[in-house]
């Protein structure tokens, strides 16, 4: 049967589901107190870091970072989709899977499916139609055919093109917005998203287009505009070009990442056909679980200037846990002025390939990035190089792959293996990869810095692990704070007052698709004081009180900097005079 999934059964099944029993019969667990541990099912270690527990309904490994819920473990471990993993759940606890009959058939995502695949057919048709977007695309090195392959169609120029064709009723305006193909005015009115682009069809594994990227034909403004976050795309987890790329090739011997998809399709275009793309943001830990999926192979091509070696880095900090024994990631960097896409049009398809295959190994680029950062002349120098590479290396999960690395290390740093080992491993949880909110999470917030991101985090990993504890949460209290983070607080404690039975793991898998909900997994995974003399409500409320202190200096502070400038209204006069008696 079409249709969502009731968010009240999945909050029940996340309820009612036992994470032991789920976990337990795909990986050996072995009681620890009131948890349960065993070695990680998604790295190598000899020690178990991976840790379950079932009062929470989370899992979470702290040698690799990945953390979840039932439903996120049966998406890692058995690689199944989000309505998969729901549907295996609930049939392993004999109950069937309910779907809304909503009258909203926005909410409907295979209708939503149907729509944005109609929609990319009539772009291409507009190419077709477009003789100034023909010569544009054939002027791009794409011919006919790797047009066809790829889907690339043509936005006409003007506002309503899409919307006057698929938005003529209320209920068909209402699909386009929630597929991101129009934008609503403050008056309530919509208007197209993309206009005069050349337009990319993102798709999802099975084919089915589930956004688009659009690339100016002049020099507009932004010159790559790509569909917005919604029910079927989600930037962070798409790879544009990996549906193409597993239909042209039966094995897939490896992957090289590029920034755009401009990049793919040259690369396909010259016969590269193992190339995707990131969709304008940076290289998270879920395309890179994606990519290993598929190969054990995987080169990052990125332009040689300081943006493509950031991009690089920020791609090589993100891979650290996913590094084992048998996988291979590479650092491609191009000459000054080129990309891929110009690359192979002006060198060709030999040229590309040798530099892919002069990639710089993982290691080295590491080892290369941070030397340049000292200087490797001194005694000085090289030490800062084993403390600069300390929390890198402690990201990395133990094994071969890590040995090798520390003994590259030892030799640039010129130690022996064993003593720069035993250094780096003097403390394991400084720098920035240690436990985010550890620290936080055992200590309870200092009066002297209220107000501060700490306090707002401190709340938020009390909550989360003991959610029935801001029932009574006065949220005003946060009305005038204007601190980062706080939002993310209020939103919380909102969701638990209006439903009252919602777990832990209910409110991850509510925050699933958000990008807070990286952080809240590893909040979850944080320990807050439970001895008798610890009382979770009132250690939130006290966090309320110092926030709503804060807010109400702030408020103070603003007001009185106005008087001096600008001065007062009758109105901010009385109020500054109330703020300053209730301080």
């Amino acid at each position: 049967m079409a249709g969502l999934i009731p968010q009240d059964f999945i909050d029940d099944l996340i309820a009612r589901a036992d994470i032991i029993e789920v976990v337990g019969r795909r990986v050996q667990l072995k009681k620890a107190g009131r948890e349960f541990k065993a070695c990680c099912p998604f790295h190598d270690e000899k020690t178990p870091s991976f840790t379950v527990s079932p009062g929470k309904g989370f899992y979470h490994c702290f040698g690799c970072g990945a953390h979840g819920t039932a439903i996120g473990f049966l998406m890692e471990f058995d690689h199944m989709s989000f309505v998969e993993a729901i549907e295996s759940l609930a049939g392993s606890m004999g109950v069937d899977v309910p779907r809304s009959e909503s009258d909203k058939p926005a909410r409907r995502y295979d209708e939503l499916f149907s729509l944005l695949d109609t929609i990319s057919r009539h772009f291409q048709d507009c190419l077709k139609d477009s003789p100034t977007a023909v010569e544009y695309v054939k002027n791009r090195g794409i011919d006919g055919s790797t047009a066809k392959r790829f889907g690339i169609g043509y936005a006409p120029d003007g506002w309503s093109n899409v919307l006057d064709k698929f938005g003529k009723s209320t209920e068909a305006a209402q699909r386009l917005l929630a597929t991101g193909m129009i934008i609503e005015k403050d008056n309530g009115k919509h208007y197209d998203r993309f206009r005069d682009r050349i337009m990319f069809p993102i798709r999802d594994a099975r084919g089915r287009t589930i956004g688009f990227g659009g690339r100016t034909l002049g020099d507009g403004e932004p010159k790559y505009l790509n569909s917005p976050e919604t029910v079927l795309f989600h930037k962070g987890r798409e790879l544009y070009g990996l549906y193409e790329a597993r239909q042209a090739l039966r094995n897939i011997e490896q992957l090289v990442v590029v920034e755009g998809y401009m990049d793919a399709v040259a690369l396909a275009r010259h016969g590269i056909d193992f190339a995707v793309a990131t969709l304008g943001t940076a290289t998270t830990s879920d395309h890179l679980n994606r990519l290993f999926q598929l190969t054990e192979n995987v080169c990052f091509a990125f332009d040689g200037d300081r943006a493509g070696r950031k991009a690089a880095w920020r791609a090589l900090e993100n891979a650290l846990p996913q590094i084992r024994e048998g996988r291979q990631i590479r650092f491609m960097f191009l000459p000054e002025g080129h990309d891929p896409d110009s690359f192979v049009n002006e060198f060709g398809t030999d040229a590309f390939l040798k530099a892919l295959d002069e990639g710089l190994a993982l290691s080295e680029f590491l080892i290369k990035e941070l030397a340049g950062q000292v200087d490797m002349s001194t005694v000085d120098g090289r030490a800062r190089l084993a403390e600069l590479a300390r929390p890198l290396v402690h990201r990395i999960p133990q094994g071969v792959y890590r040995e090798l690395l520390v003994e590259s290390l030892a030799e640039a740093v010129g130690l022996t293996a064993a003593k720069l080992e035993k250094m780096l491993s003097s403390d394991k949880h400084s720098g920035p990869s240690a436990h985010a909110g550890g620290a936080l999470a055992r200590s309870r917030p200092r009066k002297s810095v209220a107000g501060q991101p700490s306090v707002i985090r401190h709340a938020i990993t009390i909550m989360l692990n003991d959610p029935a504890a801001c029932l009574k949460l006065d949220i005003e209290k946060l009305a005038g704070v204007n601190r980062a983070g706080v939002e993310l607080l209020r939103a919380l404690i909102e969701t638990v007052q209006a439903e009252p039975n919602i777990t832990t793991a209910g409110l991850l898998e509510r925050w699933r698709h958000h990008e807070e909900g990286r952080h809240l997994g590893k909040l979850v995974a944080s320990e807050v004081p439970l001895d008798d003399d610890f009382n979770a409500a009132a250690e939130l409320n006290e966090c309320l009180d110092q926030l709503e202190t804060a807010g109400r200096k702030e408020r103070i502070s603003f007001l009185i900097e106005k008087q001096r400038v600008n001065g007062l209204s009758d109105e901010e006069k009385t109020e500054l005079q109330e703020l300053l008696k209730a301080a």
